[in-house]
C-alpha cells in the first residue's frame, strides 16, 4: 500500500466517523438540522467517490499499470452506479 492508497483509506475512515456521527444525532430528536442533512448527503457521495478512486487504482495496480492515473469521477457519474 503507498501514500497515496494510504491517505484515501485515511479520508475514508475519517468520512465514515462523521457519517456515523450525523446518523446517530439524526435518530435523536429533534433529529438533523437542514444544514447537517446536507452535510450528510454531502460525506456520502464523498465517500462514494473515495471508495470508486480506491477500486480505480487497484484496479490500475493489478494490470500492471501506473494507480496514479485513477482520477476523483464526478458525483454524478459515481452516485449513478447504484441505479
Amino acid at each position: 500500500m503507498d501514500e497515496q492508497e494510504r491517505d484515501i483509506i485515511g479520508s475514508i475512515d475519517g468520512l465514515v466517523a462523521e457519517e456515523r456521527a450525523l446518523r446517530d444525532r439524526g435518530a435523536r430528536d429533534p433529529g438533523l438540522t437542514d444544514e447537517e442533512k446536507t452535510r450528510l448527503r454531502t460525506v456520502e457521495v464523498r465517500l462514494d467517490q473515495c471508495w470508486d478512486l480506491l477500486r480505480q487504482r487497484r484496479a490500475l495496480s493489478e494490470y500492471g499499470e501506473d494507480p496514479s492515473q485513477a482520477r476523483v469521477r464526478p458525483a454524478h457519474e459515481v452516485e449513478d452506479y447504484r441505479s
